[in-house]
């Protein structure tokens, strides 16, 4: 695909858009119906693209992490984005009455939405849907890691929207360079923070403003109060989830020493009891290609050399498991700051234990490293729960329990400092694709005159006046 072709499409659809800048409800309210019956129509075919891009991906993990949350969010935005596109109300200050502030939603216009492959479906519909339900066009660039899901977005969408509407650019990273350089009115990214800068530093260059939704080091937190037989499974299973290939997976756990060995152990148990074997087994996923599963393997060995100690769920045999890039929950103990398995995010079903004897101490180690895109806390103490939450900072949290608060829809996901900027979501999707035009009414009654020139002492009186009210 040439620089021509994807600005030929951003030109139409910027036409397109100037002759209807500002969509009604009606046309709002039928994108969201029709994409919604698209995606719905064509699960089997999603689930099937997305397993052969894997290697094998469980359709279940699909229905669950991506199917379900894209129905939630696209019911949700029907239920309420009418009365966001509402004009608002605003206050106005005392010396300004009885003029009148009000704040009206406005489409932005183009839409980019970069996604990536580890949940290519999900990441890719739901910044649609909050570009859709704000009344903007879009356009879409998939994970060339995924490329026959690619192939059936573009066709899938492309059933029920022209190009001037939607459209699915598909390709490798020459297409995402030449993607991320076009001057879209607001350019949504969702990847690694390493490429984050690239796309960040492109979109600069047309100073077109950026959500980033990253990733990074998420730590998960175990206070002495917390309920084992609740912790145990629910970060088992979110670390397992699509083989631990999630930006919101817990990346590492803090706790005293004369626990760990106690919790490896349980952490083991509970993963083989989930997946009786790992090898073949539908409902475990694969890593997505050779490199990264290398990679993985990498910081097993490199953590091994240094005085870590695995522990390794289930006996499947490891040429099978290799020729199928599947690895088990591998739990790492004895850690220390100068493996790699420390220093880089994870992305997969890898889960190192970090010695931490007091809650002070595993805040200074969380605060002491980059930003998290998601940060967890196990434990029964509000007290203790309440001082991580009001003296962390994370893109978001999850309390007894691991992602959950990525699929609430009354509340943004989003990350901070490397692990993102910006959120969408609900109604924080809507104000992103948005623009919150502030207008100020001026009344017949307003007094401002008295403050045009010639400046004189009365002018001065006036403005003492108005300081009274500042």
């Amino acid at each position: 695909m040439s620089d021509q072709k994807l600005a030929a499409i951003m030109e139409a659809q910027r036409t397109a858009f100037n002759a209807n800048p500002n969509s009604s409800w009606a046309e709002r309210k039928t994108n969201l119906i029709k994409l919604g019956k698209v995606i719905n129509d064509n699960e089997l075919a999603f689930q099937q693209a997305i397993s052969e891009d894997f290697g094998n991906r469980s359709f279940v993990e699909t229905t669950i992490a991506e199917m379900a949350i894209i129905h939630a969010g696209i019911k949700h935005a029907l239920k309420h984005t009418q009365k966001w596109m509402r004009t608002r109300k605003a206050p106005t200050a005392m010396q300004f009455k009885p003029a009148t502030n009000k704040i009206i939603p406005q489409p932005l216009g183009i839409i980019g939405i970069i996604s990536p492959w580890n949940y290519p479906l999900q990441l890719a519909i739901m910044p649609l849907v909050g570009a859709l339900g704000a009344g903007n066009r879009a356009m879409i660039k998939p994970s060339e890691y995924t490329p026959k899901f690619s192939v059936l977005l573009k066709s899938v969408l492309g059933e029920i929207f022209s190009d001037e509407e939607v459209y699915v650019a598909v390709g490798g990273v020459e297409v995402a360079q030449e993607f991320s350089s076009l001057a879209f009115d607001h350019l949504l990214f969702t990847g690694s923070t390493n490429v984050g800068r690239i796309v960040a530093g492109a979109a600069s260059k047309n100073l077109t403003p950026v959500t980033l939704e990253l990733g990074g080091k998420s730590p998960t937190i175990i206070d002495e109060s917390a309920n084992m037989k609740l912790a145990i499974p629910r970060i088992t299973n979110g670390k397992l989830l699509n083989a631990g290939q999630t930006c919101v997976a817990p990346d590492y756990l803090l706790m005293p020493q004369n626990k760990i060995d106690g919790f490896a152990d349980a952490l083991i148990k509970q993963a083989e009891t989930f997946y009786p074997t790992f090898a073949g087994n539908p409902d475990y996923t694969s890593i997505i290609a050779d490199s990264h599963y290398s990679r993985l393997q990498g910081l097993l060995e490199d953590a091994e050399n240094k005085g870590a100690k695995l522990r390794t769920a289930g006996d499947d045999d490891t040429q099978v498991m290799a020729q199928e890039r599947r690895i088990p929950l591998t739990v790492v103990t004895n850690t220390t700051p100068d493996m790699k398995i420390m220093q880089e995010e994870i992305f997969g079903p890898l889960l190192p234990i970090v010695a931490s004897e007091t809650l002070e101490d595993s805040m200074k180690y969380v605060q002491e490293h980059e930003r998290p895109l998601a940060l967890y806390w196990f434990g029964e103490d509000k007290a203790k729960r309440d001082h991580v939450l009001k003296n962390s900072i994370s893109g978001g949290v999850s309390i007894n329990e691991t992602a959950w608060h990525v699929v609430q829809e009354d509340i943004p996901f989003g990350g901070v400092g490397p692990s993102g900027m910006g959120g969408y979501h609900g109604q924080y999707g809507f104000e992103t694709f948005s623009h919150m035009k502030g207008v100020f009414f001026q009344s017949k009654f307003s007094g401002g005159k008295m403050l045009f020139p010639p400046y004189t002492e009365k002018t001065q009186k006036v403005l003492g006046l108005m300081k009274k009210f500042m």
